[in-house]
């Protein structure tokens, strides 16, 4: 019965989330200096075109009738024209959120795979020269700046070593001259739903750099929750029974220990999506990565408001959902969780 009431609850939480930024977003439009129907009106309009463009766009209504109209547009998927491009937004995103989502996807897993495992390590051996470079390497990621990693990476990897592309989503000889049929618009899945192993390869070979980016901050993180838990939990009684029988020490960390750390590794898999989707802009830049951060900075250079929000809607959604998955869970994993 508490685990009910708890899911209601937060779902109900979540639904006055996407609602609240969903009045924002409208809010936040309408006291940006720009004029939406000269734009969308085009280069040099006349004053009938733009007032053509106000009726079109249906700027002319009360601002009550404007926001239950976007509202209800926004909820049923019709994110409408963009006004530079005059391209459906819909089709946009179903061709740049999947790059992204691919990106912080994969980025996430590696964060959660390099840092809960470094902090396991640190905390294993508190005080020791592990101990303290884990925490100086952590400390490393959460400080260096991303656009400063990110051409480290590239100038380590990519032009000393060449063993890594410099940017991109699939090499130049795949994308032009035998593309990528798309399927679901991630790279990983529709090349194994081709069956072709090489462009299984050469995506994951782009993909490396980018992610490795947007993971270093969050596995700084990961590392210093991981180890504060585990040394929480390894002074604890049943540790100390679990070793007067005589288990293995690999044992007791992973198989009691980290079980009941899993908690602050849960929630650090929330923070490194959240991080990830919206972090992504500068890192999608600085790789040419085709992705939802591009196309929301170079829709917020020309003012583009029908972009902007539907990026802004699938973002919140997206990290909402995540964040509502990962309450739940932790709700089944601990039913302590359950009566907060």
């Amino acid at each position: 019965m508490d685990l009910a009431r708890y899911i209601l609850r937060r779902a109900i939480l979540s639904a006055f989330v996407v609602v609240g930024v969903t009045f924002l977003v409208f809010v936040v439009a309408q006291v940006v200096p720009s004029d939406p129907a000269a734009l969308y009106a085009g280069p040099r309009p006349t004053a009938e075109q733009i007032e053509k463009a106000r009726v079109t766009l249906n700027l002319d209504a009360p601002m009550p009738e404007r926001f239950v109209r976007f509202a209800v547009s926004m909820a049923s998927g019709d994110f409408g024209v963009s006004y530079k491009s005059r391209r459906l937004i819909s089709q946009d995103l179903g061709v740049y959120l999947p790059a992204t989502l691919e990106l912080a996807i994969f980025s996430t897993l590696l964060a959660l795979l390099i840092g809960i495992p470094a902090g396991v390590a640190a905390a294993a051996r508190r005080g020791s020269w592990t101990d303290r470079l884990g925490s100086l390497g952590s400390i490393l990621a959460v400080a260096m700046p991303t656009f400063f990693f990110a051409m480290l990476l590239q100038m380590v990897f990519a032009s000393w070593l060449g063993l890594l592309p410099l940017s991109g989503r699939l090499s130049r000889e795949i994308s032009v001259s035998d593309p990528l049929t798309f399927v679901t618009g991630f790279n990983l899945i529709d090349a194994l739903i081709a069956g072709r192993p090489q462009v299984f390869l050469d995506a994951l070979w782009h993909l490396i750099l980018p992610a490795l980016t947007l993971a270093a901050y969050p596995a700084g993180i990961a590392m210093r929750l991981t180890r504060s838990a585990m040394i929480e939990i390894l002074s604890r009684r049943h540790i100390t029974a679990a070793r007067a029988m005589g288990l293995s020490e690999r044992r007791i960390l992973y198989g009691h220990a980290l079980r009941n750390a899993v908690g602050p590794a849960l929630t650090m898999i929330g923070l490194s999506f959240a991080f990830a989707l919206t972090g992504s802009v500068l890192v999608e830049i600085i790789f040419a990565w085709p992705g939802l951060g591009r196309y929301v900075s170079e829709s917020i250079l020309s003012k583009d408001f029908p972009v902007i929000a539907a990026c802004t809607l699938v973002v919140t959604v997206c990290y909402v959902l995540m964040n509502l998955v990962i309450d739940l869970t932790q709700a089944m994993v601990d039913p302590r969780v359950a009566l907060t």
